[in-house]
Order: C-alpha cells, then structure tokens, then sequence
C-alpha cells in the first residue's frame, strides 16, 4: 500500500482521476439508492395511493432501467471514440440537471422523463471512471486504484439512506443535482490515459465499433461472461431487499422491516466487502480466486438466511449487512471488464456492462414473482438465487485472469483482416 500512496503523491493527475471518478460513482450510487427510498413518499406528495402508487413506481423504475441500457451503450462508444474525459463530464451534466429537475415534478409523465434523463446520465458513471483509472494506473497497482473508486462510490447507497430519511424528497433531490454539478469542476483538468491517445491518433484502429463486439464470438463470449458473474448483487438487491417485508412476514419475522433500513445496511456491507475483495485480489495477485470465494460467500450466507424462521429484525438486518459484504466482488467484476478487452472497446464493455447487469434485476424479479405462487415466498427466493449464483459461477470459470495484464494493446478488427 506504501507504493501506492507514493504513485499517487507524485502523480498528481492520477490522483486527481481516482478522486473524481470515485465521487461520480459516488453520486451514481447516491441516486440509484435514493430513488429506492423516496419512491413513495414522492409518489403520495402527487396524490397517489393503492394500486396507483404501485403502478406508477414500477413505471419509473422501468423508465430509470431503460435509461440505464440506453446510456450504458452511447456512453460506452463515446467513451472510445470521443475521449473517457468527455463521457464523465457529459454523463454528469446530464444526470445533474435530471435530477434537479426531479424535486419540481407535478405529474407522472414528468417524472418518467426525468428518471429516464438522470438514468442515461448516471450510465456513463462507472464504466468511464474504471476505464480511465485502469489505464492509467501501474499494472500492479491497477486493483487498488479501481478498489478505491468502488469503495468510495458505493458509500454512495449510505448517504442516500441517511439523506432520504432526514431530508424531503425534493430536497433530496435537489442535493444529488447539486452534487452532480460541483464535480464538474473537478473534472476540467482531468486528461484522458496515454494509451487511448495513442490508439486515437491511429486511423487505422475502429474505435467504439460494436460491431466488433457483436460479430466476433469469442469477444461476444467474453462480454456475456462479464455480464452474468456480477448478477448475484442484483438478485440480493432486487429480491432479498426489495421484497424485505413480504419475506419476512413469510419467515415469521417478529417485527416489521424497512427497505429503506435494509438497502442502506446492505450497501455498508458491500462497501466493506469491496474494498477487502480488492486488497485480497492484489495480495493473491488474482482476480477470479477472489470473486470465486466472495461468490461462495454469499452462496452459503443466502442459503443459510433463507432457512431461517422466527428472527428478528435486527437479525435480519445483519443478514442484509453480510450478504452484501458478500458481493463485494463486484469491484472485481468491474475491473475484470476492463481488463478483458483492447483500449478501442474497453469504454463500450466497461460502460455496458455493469448497467446490463442492472438491466438483469428485472428478469430476477420477473422470475421471483411467476414462481412465487407456486413455491411460496421463500422458495421461490431461494431457487432464483441458487439459479443466479450457478450461472454466475459457470461463467466466472471460462474467464480468463486478468490480474496484472498489460493493458496497452487493442482488439482487432477480424472481418477486415479476413477481407
């Protein structure tokens, strides 16, 4: 760690990188949680109630997640054909002004349209900042600058917790948006890595082609991989917080829970878990071991929790904490993405993928909730997670290791060569 800290004293734009890409995933993090918490109270301020209050947030859940798909791919191919530096400066922008404009709502189109805008915004957050961070960090550093990025920004999900309790949801709002405009700054000086400039002065190089992504099975093979080993936080998130009240009455619970107690509690827990994943992958010089083991973690914890009867909820609250630090492997998926591929599509994957993997929730949940009358509440929990954990460790095993690997050199284009 000593060297580290030596890196960054001397090389002040590295620094500054880290710094800034870790509050923008900060704020990410920040609005995706508070959303979470505020949905209702917002949604009643606009004279919703019953099976109005349930529509209408499901609708701008879904409008936030198209945002999310959407801005995960503009993004992600701006980021290699215009520069890493302007994605985070734009995605920023965009969300900031999204999500002020979210505290002066009056109705429900208008509030879909800006969870749409501010979830386009905050797409471009994480995979831009890893991506620059990776590139210019030293390889055998590489782990730790990213580790503090997703450490940092998944406090993010604490403050929102906090923040939705404390303040009125339009001020919540509003702070985000604020939050959101202060890094832009910070972001001014930044400068995009070495060898994305190299690869930028090459005409020869297709840059933020997904075209490339999507014709080359073996890349495509990679890409899937990558999306399907970071699907169980979502499955832990979607399910076991979102649905925290049902499970529990059907666990016997002896009290009532909260999801805006239980999804910050969880989010602590994967901020302690990420940066303990991240220190371990450097220590054992190895990404996959690391995420293996945390994903075995959570396996058993999840395993264990659903067998449960009769807890309270202080119980089950420290259950939402541990099995969140289970999935902080979810730095190392991150990483992982960045590192699987050349510099003219690292930004597209690094970008895509983790907004694909929340795309991935929605089906979690769609399977949860048809299984559910069958199987019963529980059940139906644990055959879904059980499904998501074996899918996700199927596709962990056919990749390959990318703990230290030199990052400087680009996918070909195969079709042209072939041509």
């Amino acid at each position: 760690m000593g060297e580290l800290w030596t890196t960054l004293k001397h090389d002040r734009m590295l620094a500054l990188a880290i710094f800034v890409a870790a509050l923008g995933y900060f704020v990410d993090v920040y609005d995706l949680v508070l959303f979470s918490v505020l949905r209702v109270a917002s949604l009643k301020d606009l004279g919703l109630s019953g099976d109005a209050l349930t529509d209408s947030g499901a609708l701008l859940l879904n409008m936030q997640l198209i945002g999310f798909l959407i801005g995960g791919l503009i993004w992600g191919v701006m980021g290699d054909r215009v520069g890493r530096k302007q994605v985070l400066f734009g995605s920023i922008l965009l969300y900031s002004l999204a999500n002020i404009a979210n505290a002066f709502v009056t109705d429900i189109p208008q509030y879909a349209l800006c969870r749409l805008l501010a979830g386009i915004g905050l797409a471009g957050e994480i995979g831009a900042g890893i991506t620059l961070v990776s590139e210019m960090m030293p390889r055998h550093l590489r782990g730790y600058g990213t580790t503090i990025v997703a450490t940092v920004g998944v406090m993010g999900g604490v403050a929102a917790g906090f923040t939705g309790h404390m303040l009125p949801w339009d001020t919540a709002y509003i702070v985000g948006g604020v939050m959101g405009l202060a890094l832009l700054l910070l972001r001014v000086s930044l400068s995009d890595s070495k060898m994305l400039k190299t690869v930028r002065d090459d005409a020869t190089i297709k840059r933020g082609d997904l075209k490339m992504l999507l014709t080359s099975a073996s890349r495509m093979k990679r890409y899937i991989a990558c999306i399907l080993v970071g699907t169980p936080p979502w499955f832990v998130v979607a399910v076991l917080i979102t649905f925290a009240p049902e499970i529990g009455a059907a666990m016997n619970v002896t009290g009532p829970l909260s999801v805006a107690t239980a999804l910050p509690l969880c989010y602590l827990g994967l901020t302690v878990g990420d940066g303990v994943s991240g220190i371990l992958s450097q220590r054992l010089h190895s990404r996959k071991k690391v995420i293996g083991l945390f994903m075995g973690l959570g396996t058993v914890l999840t395993v264990i929790f659903l067998n449960l009867n009769g807890i309270s909820p202080t119980t089950y609250y420290a259950f939402c904490f541990a099995i969140g630090f289970s999935m902080g492997f979810w730095v190392l998926m991150l990483t992982s993405a960045a590192e699987q591929f050349g510099t003219n599509l690292r930004a597209t994957v690094a970008t895509s993928v983790p907004n694909f993997v929340r795309g991935t929730g929605a089906l979690v949940i769609s399977a949860f909730v048809m299984l559910k009358p069958d199987l019963g509440v529980v059940s139906s929990a644990m055959v879904v997670g059980l499904a998501t954990y074996t899918i996700a460790a199927a596709a962990l095993w056919g990749m390959r290791e990318t703990c230290d690997v030199d990052l400087d050199f680009v996918e070909e284009n195969t079709a042209a060569k072939t041509a």
